[in-house]
This record gives C-alpha cells, sequence and structure tokens, in this order.
C-alpha cells in the first residue's frame, strides 16, 4: 500500500538489528568521528536522500522539497526532489522561499534572545512582568522569561482567536490575558502564545518592532537576505504554496499560513517568516562556527552553548528555544546531544550537530493543499539517519551496539 513505502524505506536503510528507540539515543562516544571522504560520502548520501524525496513526492507527502546537509564551510549536499506545487510549477532550489511555520521561533525570536540576553538587556530569570507589565493575572507574577522559552510557563499550547476576526491589536490583547493553565515550572507544554509573548518583550526591550529588529541585527548582518516576514509579491514566483485555506477561503502563497500569525498582522515570536535553503544553510553555519559567519556575528560561542543546551530534562528535552534529540524525534536514531534543532508545521525542520561539525536541512510543504498530510515524520527521520549513516559509519555502529546514554530521554 503506497501509505507504508515511507516507513518501509526508513526500515530498509537500516544496517544493523533494530534496536529500541532508546538503545539508539546512546552517547556519541569521546572524540567525533570525521566525516567520510566527501567524495566516497556524499554521492552514497546524495543518491539516498534523492530516493527519500523522490518517494515522499510519489506517497503524496508533500508536492516538492529540498534537503541539504553541510558542515561548517557549506553545503556537502543538495538534492530537490518535486515541484513547488501540484499544479506545474518550478523544481524547488536553494532560492525557493518556504514558510518556516515554527522554526520562526528558533530563526527569529531565540536569535533575537540570544543577543539581548548577552547584552544584559534581558535577564532569562527575570519575572515577564518587568518587561511586559500589562501581563497580568492570577500566578503570572511566578512566571520569569527562562519559563516561556523553555515552554514551561504555565500557558496552554494556542487558542483558536482568529476566528474571531479581530484587529491584530484586538487579537494581541486576547492572548496577553490567557490565563494560565497550570503553575510556571510544573509541566512543559510547547506553547505558541509564549512565543509570542518573547517576540513582543524583543520589540518592548530593543524599541524595535520585531522584524525591524531581526533585519538589521541578524538576518541582513549574516547574509541571510531572503529571511523576512511577509515576503513582497515581486518574490511570489520564488514562493512554495501551503493549504488551500479554509479559513481565508483561497490557497496560500506568500503569506503566513498560521492563522493566529495572520491574525497579528503576519509578524510574530511564534510563526510568520519565510526564508530558503540558502539562508538556513547560513544560520547553520553560524552555529557550527561558534556564532560567527564571514567576519559578521550573531552570538558568543558560550550563548550559543547556552541557548542549545538541555535547560531541565526533568519535563522535556528543550533547550532555550532550541529541541534536542530524543527518543521518536525528527532527529532521528543516531543524531544525539549536543546536536539540536526544530521542526515546523508546514513540514519545515532544521537540526545541528556540532559533536559532527554538521546540519541537516528539509524544506517541503506537507501542508499542500492539506494540513491532513501527516506523511512528514518518517521522511525526517529517513533524511536524518541517512546523514549520519553516509558521513559517520562508526559512530552509527556504536549507537546500534546500544552503549548507554545518561543524556537520553523521552519526552514526557
Amino acid at each position: 500500500m503506497i501509505l507504508l513505502t515511507i516507513p518501509l524505506l526508513v526500515a530498509a536503510c537500516h544496517t544493523g538489528a533494530g534496536a529500541p528507540p532508546g538503545a539508539l539515543q546512546a552517547a556519541v562516544p569521546t572524540g567525533a568521528e570525521p566525516v567520510r571522504p566527501v567524495t566516497a560520502a556524499t554521492a552514497t548520501l546524495r543518491d539516498t536522500i534523492q530516493a527519500i524525496l523522490n518517494r515522499g513526492v510519489a506517497d503524496s507527502a508533500f508536492p516538492g522539497a529540498i534537503a541539504m546537509i553541510g558542515t561548517h564551510a557549506g553545503p556537502l549536499v543538495t538534492v530537490a526532489a518535486g515541484h513547488l506545487d501540484w499544479a506545474p510549477s518550478p523544481v524547488p532550489d536553494a532560492n525557493t522561499l518556504w514558510d518556516m511555520a515554527s522554526l520562526t521561533k528558533v530563526i527569529g525570536m531565540t536569535s533575537a534572545m540570544m543577543q539581548l540576553v548577552e547584552s544584559g538587556k534581558v535577564d532569562l530569570d527575570a519575572p515577564v512582568q518587568r518587561y511586559l507589565p500589562e501581563w497580568r493575572g492570577p500566578n503570572k507574577d511566578r512566571v520569569t522569561v527562562r519559563h516561556l522559552i523553555t515552554h514551561q510557563s504555565g500557558l496552554p499550547a494556542f487558542r483558536q482567536y482568529f476566528k474571531l476576526n479581530l484587529s491584530p491589536d484586538s487579537t494581541l490583547r486576547l492572548f496577553f490575558n490567557e490565563p494560565l493553565d497550570t503553575l510556571p515550572g510544573v509541566r512543559m507544554v510547547y506553547s505558541d502564545i509564549g512565543a509570542i509573548l518573547l517576540g513582543k518583550i524583543v520589540e518592548r526591550v530593543s524599541g524595535e518592532t520585531l522584524d525591524g529588529y531581526l533585519t538589521r541585527h541578524v538576518f541582513e548582518p549574516l547574509g541571510m537576505h531572503d529571511t523576512r516576514y511577509r515576503p513582497p509579491a515581486t518574490l511570489l514566483a520564488r514562493i512554495a504554496p501551503t493549504e488551500n485555506d479554509p479559513w481565508r477561503g483561497r490557497h496560500l502563497r506568500g503569506e503566513v499560513h498560521d492563522e493566529n500569525a495572520a491574525a497579528l498582522g503576519g509578524v510574530s515570536g511564534h510563526a510568520g517568516l519565510f526564508s530558503t535553503a540558502h539562508d538556513l544553510d547560513r544560520l547553520a553555519r553560524v552555529y557550527l562556527n561558534g556564532g560567527t559567519l564571514d567576519g559578521a556575528r550573531l552570538a558568543s560561542a558560550a550563548t550559543i552553548r547556552r541557548f542549545t543546551t538541555v535547560w531541565d530534562s526533568t519535563f522535556s528535552s528543550r533547550a532555550l528555544g532550541w529541541d534536542t534529540p530524543s527518543a521518536n524525534s525528527s532527529a532521528g536514531h543516531f543524531m544525539t546531544r549536543p546536536a539540536f534543532g526544530h521542526t515546523g508545521f508546514t513540514g519545515t525542520s532544521i537540526w545541528i550537530a556540532p559533536q559532527h561539525d554538521l546540519y541537516v536541512l528539509l524544506l517541503p510543504h506537507r501542508v499542500n493543499p492539506t494540513r491532513e498530510h501527516s506523511r512528514i515524520g518518517p521522511v525526517r527521520v529517513a533524511v536524518a539517519d541517512a546523514a549520519m549513516r553516509a558521513l559517520f559509519p562508526a559512530t552509527v555502529k556504536a549507537l546500534q551496539g546500544g552503549a548507554a546514554s545518561p543524556s537520553s530521554t523521552s519526552r514526557p
């Protein structure tokens, strides 16, 4: 059956006996394995990724996608499949613009927070009310910035306030008035509302709009010239469409897919950014180069480590803004901490493994034409696993052997 082909492809890629997921999340042996010679490894990897993406298109997981695997020096492999849309359209390339969805949280909001924390303008352990004094309600005085960025604030995941068709300011007030579900720090609930508040903290502290701050202090300095909110009509031909959206009654192209982000005017800390494989290659390389690239600086190496390290494994695998590998995550079976990454609802994902000098980027629109498509998970895992198998076979072999992993945790 067609629905089984992607999981079967993932299984076929495993070279050893099927170890349980927990065993495969073992710690990487001391001393990172050097990447295999590019001429040997990348040919195998390119063919494997091409097969995975082609199968994803054939199985209607997405109309098209681009995958990029690289190091601090740049891409090793770039593979595209399918087209921008199910209708006749171009093949994706490194300059195709994709709706980042929740990758906005790490590409944008977290980048800004790193800079503001490093400069002393934001204290992670300060109450949110220091920066947003109007954010009032029972127990909200106990919520810190750290609670927000680790998804331990007590806020719910989201609310469908877009359905009220209010102005951006009125919609924002509803999010500000949203009560806590629990006390802060007692559980992890991945919350778009928390990221919306963090975006507003960036604006309040910097005195700039969120999109303005990111353009001036992150995207332009790092050479990410296509990364932006609300892309202009002049870029429409390069933008991959997303969903036939029932709320807006049209096939979206160049409009943010996330309805709450749209209701907030298209700019938010939780969603709204569009970007390209080219630009995300540059961001990944910034992280792999200790916070700098081509003379531009995002943050110090110490700040990078601080934001990409698990904060409290009692509740989750979350770092500050970023996620880290855990059982059943899209990082696959062989990418372990200190790797970090994130996914987006539209199908996007990025994983960065500094111990291997490796990043794995996958950009499809799995919501085209409908969000009911749910076949992206196995594709993400297959791409990440293929990269590790091709480039770091000794590490994969060690992990398949089931070495103990004190840092391995499952999601709650």
